[in-house]
């Protein structure tokens, strides 16, 4: 398989992607960690693009390097070699205060364990995000992404109070309302039974569409994957054919 991915599409808002550059580049990246002093290498050689509206799996075992591409894709981690360009600009050039600009206007997480804050209730909990960027009245705007995730009624809720799929909904909701040009959904339906785990990949499979948001998934599901507009197969830090 081609690990390069294409098919641009039209971008929501202005970014570097409206001239052509990929939301997000891998240009040889190698990632190296150390453990008790011996070398681990996560990811080996990993070039790949990915383009506003898309939406693509990155598929494997656990430990093939799934979570670590993921986490170098939205800065939280950095290459030992080669480069991640996010919107064009390289994440390992930027310092701190750069970084979590970049993350918080340009990056939505979602996690397989939903990551919610259980002393905040539903609409409170999709607020953080716009609060940490120093917005003064982020109900209408949370209001308005819960509702686009279809459980509105649920805004003040404890998180105790829901099932898992909407747990999961709740996180998509926070992930998106600051309005990210890509959003990283790590295993996002890992702890969903089937039929909740569909809902969820449709929910994104709409994000992509309406929004051109650009979704990159990483799981070990194959149904999961059969959803998506092209999927990248891992084995041993490597890209490899599927």
């Amino acid at each position: 398989m081609d690990k390069t991915v294409f098919a641009p599409a039209a971008a929501a808002s202005p970014s570097r992607g409206d001239l052509g550059v990929p939301l997000l580049s891998f240009e040889a990246v190698v990632k190296d960690y150390h453990n008790d002093g011996e070398e681990v290498r996560a990811l080996n050689d990993v070039s790949l693009r990915l383009n506003a509206g898309q939406f693509v799996a990155v598929v494997g075992r656990s430990g093939c390097g799934k979570s670590t591409l993921l986490n170098l894709a939205g800065a939280v981690d950095f290459p030992t070699r080669g480069h991640v360009l996010l919107d064009g600009v390289a994440t390992d050039s930027l310092k701190e205060v750069q970084l979590t600009s970049l993350r918080r206007e340009k990056v939505g997480f979602v996690f397989q364990s939903f990551q919610l804050l259980h002393t905040l209730s539903v609409i409170e909990n999709v607020e953080v995000p716009l609060l940490l960027a120093g917005q003064r009245d982020p109900r209408p705007r949370a209001m308005d992404r819960l509702a686009a995730v279809g459980i509105a009624e649920l805004a003040h809720r404890m998180p105790h109070q829901l099932s898992g799929g909407q747990m999961q909904r709740v996180g998509i909701a926070r992930a998106l309302v600051h309005g990210p040009r890509i959003v990283l959904a790590d295993e996002p339906t890992g702890n969903l039974d089937s039929a909740t785990g569909t809902s969820i990949l449709q929910l994104l499979r709409e994000i992509c569409n309406e929004r051109k948001t650009a979704v990159l998934m990483a799981t070990h599901s194959m149904e999961a994957a059969a959803v998506v507009d092209s999927a990248i197969h891992m084995r041993d830090g490597r890209i490899v054919p599927s």
